[in-house]
């Protein structure tokens, strides 16, 4: 029996809940960020293609070379930075071990960690295990901006890292080229760590350009940049993505990475690698997205849903204020269990569970499913 758990208050993952439970009332699930479509089959053909030519035992524990010297291709290309495939990148086992492996190789007792809340629920948790602390910075719909003299405030000499996501899950919301370059000025004069979770690189709208922490050289030579393979190619369930950082920072990444995985899957990472080499799979992303946004986003437009359109990732926040005064836990549960349509209630990603009125949709969705979807919510 555990006397003493090192993560008490930990509640089982929103996702996990809300998947059950829409799976126990045969709900549409626009909950958990997942498509339900297929990924590329020429993709999968290339996995076994891998599995046949003998690629079915232990990757280099930093990754296939052939597959990380494309990622520094993809990454010299998009932001002008130039990663060294030897020292500088590590194939990981989803972004999400990437970002446990940033913060156990970096976060010592008191710590200080600064988040942006509403935030992927993965990041306080780490910190607190490794015994940091967490500085939580609530941003505010509807447009979820940063305010960068309250960061400066939050600042203390205890002050090691800040977390950023963009595109912004679950808000939708992007950081500017002035965001960046806010972040990069306070990370300089505060000697500090950055981690930049950018597993939604190539979902963005409207004309928007992705603001990577690489495209800033300071910023770059202070930053762990994690991305992901499932999120881009449709293939969540592989669990393959990557993280990249200057080279003294990736040397006590891998020393963690090696206890934690040591390699990932082998087949997946050589298809990956030939896959890459036809920059068009990654490219055309944004627009195959936002023809789904609007295509959802058209359907809702008379709804009684309060909408302002996602600016990147594949998920949309939908206001219900003037619908219900429930909290958006009870209403998402409700439109499950009543209504058969299952979405993630966005308080348990706040500061104190802050409760906005809003719920998170998924359109990562084929457009039937999103119709049948739009015709149930259009009933409110």
């Amino acid at each position: 029996m555990i006397k003493n758990s090192k993560l008490p208050n930990i509640p089982t993952s929103i996702f996990s809940v809300m998947s059950k439970m829409a799976a126990d009332y045969d709900a549409i699930n626009l909950s958990q960020g997942f498509p339900n479509f297929l990924a590329d089959p020429a993709l999968s053909a290339l996995v076994d293609q891998a599995m046949e030519e003998g690629f079915n035992q232990y990757a280099p524990m930093a990754g296939d070379f052939e597959l990380r010297m494309e990622i520094s291709k993809k990454i010299e290309k998009l932001h002008n930075h130039f990663y060294n495939p030897e020292t500088e990148i590590t194939v990981t086992a989803g972004a999400t071990q990437a970002i446990f492996t940033i913060i156990s190789a970096t976060i010592s007792k008191e710590d200080e960690v600064i988040i942006f809340t509403p935030a992927y629920d993965c990041y306080a948790p780490t910190v607190a295990l490794f015994g940091g602390k967490v500085v939580p910075i609530q941003l505010k719909p509807p447009y979820y901006k940063v305010d960068w003299q309250e960061v400066a405030d939050k600042i203390t000499s205890s002050t090691k890292m800040i977390i950023i996501n963009s595109p912004h899950n679950p808000s939708g919301m992007l950081f500017s080229e002035d965001d960046m370059l806010q972040l990069q000025h306070l990370a300089e004069i505060n000697d500090l760590l950055v981690l930049s979770d950018e597993v939604y690189e190539h979902i963005i709208f409207d004309g928007n350009i992705h603001q990577s922490a690489s495209k800033f050289e300071s910023l770059a030579n202070r930053s762990f940049v994690t991305a992901s393979f499932g999120k881009t190619f449709h293939n969540t369930g592989w669990k393959i993505g990557y993280c990249v950082a200057p080279a003294p920072l990736m040397k006590e990444f891998q020393k963690v990475h090696q206890f934690i995985v040591f390699s990932v899957n082998h087949p997946f990472q050589k298809a990956f690698a030939t896959y890459l080499k036809d920059d068009s799979h990654y490219l055309k992303l944004s627009d195959f997205y936002q023809q789904k946004r609007d295509f959802f986003l058209n359907l809702m437009k008379e709804s009684s849903f309060k909408i302002i359109p996602s600016k990147g990732t594949y998920f949309q926040m939908l206001d219900f204020s003037e619908i219900s005064n429930e909290s958006d836990i009870v209403f998402a549960e409700r439109l499950t269990k009543e209504h058969r349509i299952a979405t993630i209630p966005t308080s348990v990603f706040n500061k104190a569970e802050k409760d906005f009125k809003q719920i998170r949709i998924c359109f990562a969705k084929t457009d039937d499913t999103l119709a049948e979807a739009a015709k149930i919510l259009n009933e409110f």
